[in-house]
């Protein structure tokens, strides 16, 4: 019987393929990177139910992917600092482009789409310069890299696009690396992470945390339907650390999600994803380090549960709740109004999940 890619790949093979959407590739709900027991690495696609609809090859360990919001493309990032980035056809399952980090650059593992598609956004290290910037790829041209602007800080490593505009927001870790020296964090006393948001080339606000916390680096984010910011945090000082979840909405002061003391210490520093619920009422964590999950309450502001999940991943908007991954192959619902999914596979999920 002939499958669905079978039958798009011999209609491209004659020059009359349709336009296709994401309907075309199963219609899947989320994309993650993941490991085979063998030992080599996929893209896959996992629709609402949680089953897996694809997994296509990648030539080395993934990290984060960008969706196309029309087309079933997907970009896969290397792993940080990765060099390369990958276009793939979702329904054929055949990668289309490769995108090389200019000379003196190196990926930082994500990337977003404006909101037609016709531009992608990729976060990159200036190594030399010790400055962050964001690629600009002419989606249309076959993603020709045609421009790059300033990402307001060092080490931008997530960036989103705010809904229903252009403007875009980058977590800027403050950390300075270099390839030479691998994942060495070369500037820890002076690190300044923040928050930058982006209109057209340009940085048109920056927020910081308080100075005593210059060692918290903004690394991951998700945005709210609404607008609203929330970034995850990995500690890089010697103390107990600080809140690792906050929230901005633009114009207005951060503010930290506080937990106790006991329950910080869970995470080791380390938030690896983070979400917010379908309803916008809580955010979701993930620590790998720390083996384990925790829900925070957006109104009170502080956390409400963490509990225990080995090797704990990705996190996604999921239904009313979230979706939660895991290094174990593990895929789980929490707090969804149609109660507790879960599924447990061959695949090790790695760090994020992306939502479609």
């Amino acid at each position: 019987m002939t499958t669905r890619r079978q039958f798009f790949t011999g209609l491209i093979a004659t020059g009359l393929v349709p336009q296709t959407t994401w309907a075309d590739a199963g219609s899947p709900a989320l994309l993650s990177a993941a490991a085979l027991p063998d030992g080599s690495y996929v893209l896959c696609g996992i629709d609402a139910c949680l089953n897996l609809l694809f997994q296509i090859p990648l030539p080395g360990r993934g990290h984060a992917a960008a969706a196309h919001p029309k087309k079933p493309q997907a970009v896969a990032f290397a792993r940080r600092p990765g060099t390369f980035a990958i276009v793939i056809d979702c329904v054929t399952g055949q990668p289309t482009t490769k995108l090389s980090a200019p000379a003196g650059r190196h990926f930082y593992g994500h990337g977003t789409f404006s909101s037609d598609g016709n531009w992608l956004f990729t976060t990159e290290n200036d190594f030399e310069a010790g400055h962050g910037c964001v690629g600009v790829w002419d989606v249309l041209n076959g993603y020709q890299r045609i421009d790059q602007f300033s990402g307001g800080g060092i080490g931008p490593h997530d960036i989103k696009r705010l809904p229903n505009t252009e403007t875009l927001v980058i977590a800027n870790g403050g950390i300075d690396t270099h390839p030479d020296t691998g994942r060495t964090k070369l500037n820890i006393p002076t690190m300044t992470p923040n928050l930058a948001y982006i209109e057209q080339g340009h940085v048109v606000e920056a927020v910081s945390l308080a100075s005593e916390f210059h060692k918290n680096s903004i690394r991951h984010l998700a945005v709210s339907a609404s607008g609203k910011v929330a970034f995850a945090m990995q500690w890089q000082g010697d103390s107990d650390a600080p809140p690792l979840v906050g929230l901005h909405t633009r114009g207005r002061n951060v503010k930290t999600l506080a937990a106790p003391q006991e329950i910080l210490r869970q995470m080791r520093g380390y938030i690896g994803s983070i979400a917010f619920s379908g309803d916008a009422h809580r955010i979701a964590v993930t620590s790998a380090r720390g083996d384990r999950v925790q829900i925070y309450d957006i109104e009170g502001s502080e956390q409400i549960l963490s509990t225990e999940l080995t090797d704990a991943s990705g996190a996604a908007t999921f239904e009313t709740g979230v979706l939660i991954s895991s290094g174990t192959g593990v895929l789980k619902q929490l707090s969804g109004k149609s109660g507790p999914i879960s599924r447990t596979s061959h695949l090790r999920w790695d760090n994020h999940l992306v939502r479609l």
